[in-house]
C-alpha cells in the first residue's frame, strides 16, 4: 500500500500535534526552593594544652588537629573538616610590648585592602593577667580573625586564622563563627606558668 506524499507528510504533522498536545495536560509544578547550603558543626568537647616547654596554658577544641612549628611553643591549630588552621606564635616580651602589638596591627590592617569591616573585641582578666584584642576581618581578605594575648611583661601569643580556600565571606560565615567561638574560649582559658 503505498501513500502519496502529501499523505504521509499530513500524517507526520498529525502525529506531532497529537503527541505535543498530549504532552502538555495539566502538570502540578512545584518550583524548587532557594537552596543554601547548611554547615553544621558539632559541639566540641574542650580539653587543656599545656605544652610541656611553653609558659602558657589554655583550652582548645577537640576537633583539631594540633602540629608543631619550627619554631618552640609556634603551633598550628588545623581544623580539617573546613580546611582551616590558626597559627599561634609565641613570642616573649623583653621589655618590647609596644613593638609585638604594633607589629600584631600591622598584620590585621594589612588586610584593609579586601576588608569590609574589622571588629575589635577586648579581653581584660587582670585577675588571671590576661589581656588581649580580637580582629574579625570582614570580607574577602586572606586572614578572617587575628587576635593576640598578653600578661603585658613576659608573655605574648598572637594567632591569625587562615582558610585553604578562596575567600568568600558568605559562604565561610558560619565556619568563621565557628572557629571564633574557640579562639574566645582560648582567650579566655589562658593562664600564664
Amino acid at each position: 500500500m503505498f501513500l502519496s506524499k502529501n499523505i504521509k507528510f499530513n500524517l507526520v504533522v498529525l502525529f506531532a500535534i497529537v503527541f505535543v498536545l498530549n504532552g502538555c495536560k495539566d502538570h502540578d509544578y512545584i518550583p524548587k526552593p532557594i537552596g543554601q547550603v547548611r554547615l553544621e558543626y558539632p559541639n566540641p568537647k574542650y580539653k587543656l594544652f599545656s605544652p610541656p616547654h611553653c609558659p602558657f596554658e589554655f583550652e582548645y577544641s577537640d576537633l583539631l588537629v594540633i602540629k608543631d612549628r619550627k619554631e618552640p611553643c609556634w603551633f598550628n591549630f588545623y581544623y580539617p573538616n573546613m580546611k582551616a588552621t590558626v597559627y599561634i606564635t609565641y613570642s616573649s616580651v623583653n621589655n618590647d610590648l609596644n613593638s609585638l602589638i604594633k607589629e600584631a596591627q600591622r598584620l590585621v590592617y594589612e588586610h584593609t585592602i579586601k576588608a569590609n569591616s574589622i571588629n575589635t573585641k577586648s579581653f581584660i582578666y587582670p585577675e588571671k593577667k590576661v589581656y588581649g584584642n580580637l580582629y574579625k576581618i570582614g570580607g574577602e581578605s586572606a586572614s578572617n580573625i587575628q587576635f593576640y594575648v598578653t600578661d603585658s611583661i613576659h608573655n605574648f601569643i598572637s594567632g591569625n586564622l587562615y582558610f585553604r580556600v578562596q575567600p568568600k565571606p558568605d559562604s565561610l560565615s558560619p565556619a568563621i563563627d565557628y572557629v571564633e567561638r574557640d579562639i574566645i574560649k582560648m582567650i579566655e582559658t589562658t593562664t600564664w606558668k
